[in-house]
């Protein structure tokens, strides 16, 4: 199995940074999590066209996780030879967001309908909606979902994937809860949202600080990770962004965790193998 950060970055624009997304991918099954500003570009960079995505998975509906899901659905469309399932799994009101999109769509799928002929079927999009504790699969992938706490953002959910004789647990946004550490437990690796609450602190703005309300700091997703169990931690969907040469700074903060921690730029890749027997 093999973890793609398509997408480091937050809801503040950043020219090197794509907004939060991930991909799990297997020999056989490709999941989109999350669908963040310039998705599909990153997925590009990632050798990864949407008709190629087995799924996309959502954990929240707040914008910056959400705002290119509509590129994700037209290139689907547009690229793929012949009508085909998009399935979007996601919490409840993912049903209402994807309605609310293609009617944004309407005009250009009515536009790109009449002037080719190959395109007559709007874009077919399958949406599950969720519950904590709900198992399904994707291709040859297990897929877990657990309860997470990103209040007043409810629902909320966390994803466990299984395939390859690993798993890797994508959290989304939230701070530490009964039900993160639930999903956690005994996996092989574990990408979580996270903020330097030294750095945010810094800012004199209430607005800025009260994201620290429902977003791991590094040190409590070092804990999240101890507790669990977890072999490899990996960071992401930065705030604030990182600078060059500033990672050894934001790794320093997990060191209560006795595992690897990974962060990285857009398109940092993570292989999830078997620990040693």
């Amino acid at each position: 199995m093999k973890i793609i950060l398509t997408g480091t970055g937050s809801p503040l624009p950043d020219p090197h940074r794509a907004g939060p997304s991930t991909v799990i991918t297997t020999a056989s099954t490709t999941i989109l999590v999350d669908a963040g500003r310039a998705v599909v570009m990153r997925l590009a960079a990632s050798g990864i066209i949407p008709p190629f995505l087995s799924a996309v998975v959502l954990t929240h509906l707040h914008s910056d996780h959400i705002c290119d899901l509509n590129d994700v659905v037209t290139t689907h469309w547009v690229m793929s030879p012949e009508p085909t399932d998009l399935h979007v799994y996601g919490p409840k009101g993912t049903a209402e967001v994807v309605d609310g999109l293609l009617m944004m769509l309407d005009s250009d799928i009515r536009y790109r309908m009449t002037h080719h002929a190959d395109l007559h079927e709007a874009p077919r999009v399958v949406v599950h909606e969720l519950e904590a504790g709900q198992r399904f699969l994707v291709g040859d992938v297990s897929v877990l979902t657990g309860a997470t706490d990103h209040g007043p953002v409810k629902p909320s959910l966390g994803y466990r994937f299984t395939g390859e004789g690993v798993s890797a647990v994508v959290a989304g946004d939230g701070v530490p809860c009964a039900g993160l550490d639930e999903l956690v437990r005994g996996a092989d690796a574990y990408v979580q949202t996270v903020v330097r609450e030294d750095l945010v602190r810094l800012v004199p703005r209430q607005r800025f600080n009260e994201i620290l309300s429902y977003h791991s700091t590094v040190q409590q997703a070092a804990n999240t990770a101890q507790r669990g169990g977890v072999q490899t931690l990996v960071l992401t969907h930065f705030i604030p962004a990182p600078s060059p040469g500033e990672y050894d700074g934001w790794r320093a903060l997990a060191s209560d965790f006795d595992g690897v921690v990974v962060t990285g730029d857009d398109l940092t890749q993570v292989s999830v193998t078997p620990p040693p027997s």
